[in-house]
């Protein structure tokens, strides 16, 4: 059950990021607080002698505005649409910001984040996968061209029978009972043997849930698996995709493994990832 969720506000003035939490919130009756961070100046290290003191003020104050416009209207939104919510602002490094969140997350029952923008903003894609990794909690990332709010109706998980996409599919279950219908896609590289099923002892767990349950292989020995699973949403009309975050930690710097970053970088519709 989703009661109490947690949200990064992203600092564009479009962020389709508060509008599909706030719906979510709505749709679950839950609770919601909404995050922005005030990010200190990062000063180059080609800068001899380090920046005037007036222009790393002005850079915190630019931060501040923005932090405080983006709890504006996430307030704006929580209130149309009538939900129970907070609002907290922290001034924060980029990487002083991710810890921050992923263990405030840890008390929620789910995180919502815009997708990283690989290359763009450094902050978004530390604090995306420290909440990945270290809060403990389901992550939905909601990418940047989303249109709309929260609609689970067909749901995609992503299954290999893995640690972390066992720990996904418990984790989406109050959202995948939302589902109108539930879909387990497996990327294989070669076809089954004729005695095999794969997916259908979850798709039975998942039935014995109340919830309508099919299951799809494809076989795809020559393309990756994350632009497989892409192009088969897309083709089915998914509206959100379950599957388990991949990675590890290297001296607390978190490197995502190839199919977690391959979604992440190219999503169309919402992913909900658990690590």
């Amino acid at each position: 059950m989703i009661k109490d969720m947690i949200v990064n506000l992203g600092l564009a003035e479009r962020d389709p990021t508060v509008d599909y939490a706030v719906s979510m919130a709505e749709a679950f009756a839950a609770h919601i607080l909404g995050v922005a961070f005030a990010y200190e100046p990062v000063i180059p290290g080609t800068v001899m002698g380090g920046m005037p003191p007036e222009v790393i003020d002005a850079q915190r104050n630019e931060a501040n505005q923005k932090a405080r416009a983006a709890l504006a209207r996430f307030e704006q939104a929580a209130k149309r649409a009538g939900v129970m919510f907070e609002t907290h602002l922290a001034e924060a490094s980029i990487a002083g910001g991710a810890d921050r969140f992923s263990r405030l997350a840890r008390r929620f029952d789910i995180a919502v984040v815009g997708q990283p923008r690989r290359g763009e903003t450094a902050a978004e894609e530390v604090l995306s996968e420290a909440v990945l990794f270290d809060s403990g909690r389901p992550v939905v990332f909601v990418p940047f061209i989303q249109r709309g709010g929260f609609k689970p109706d067909r749901t995609m998980i992503a299954w290999d029978g893995s640690r972390a996409a066992t720990r996904a599919v418990a984790d989406s279950l109050p959202l995948l009972q939302k589902a109108k219908t539930v879909e387990i896609v497996i990327v294989a590289s070669k076809p089954e043997k004729d005695d095999e099923v794969p997916g259908a002892d979850l798709a039975q767990h998942l039935a014995r849930h109340g919830l309508a349950v099919e299951v799809k292989r494809i076989t795809s020995p020559d393309v990756d698996v994350a632009s497989t699973l892409l192009s088969y949403a897309a083709d089915a009309g998914v509206d959100m995709i379950v599957m388990g975050g991949y990675g590890h930690s290297r001296l607390r710097e978190f490197v995502l493994g190839g199919v977690t970053r391959g979604l992440l970088e190219s999503m169309t519709v919402p992913v909900l990832m658990s690590h």
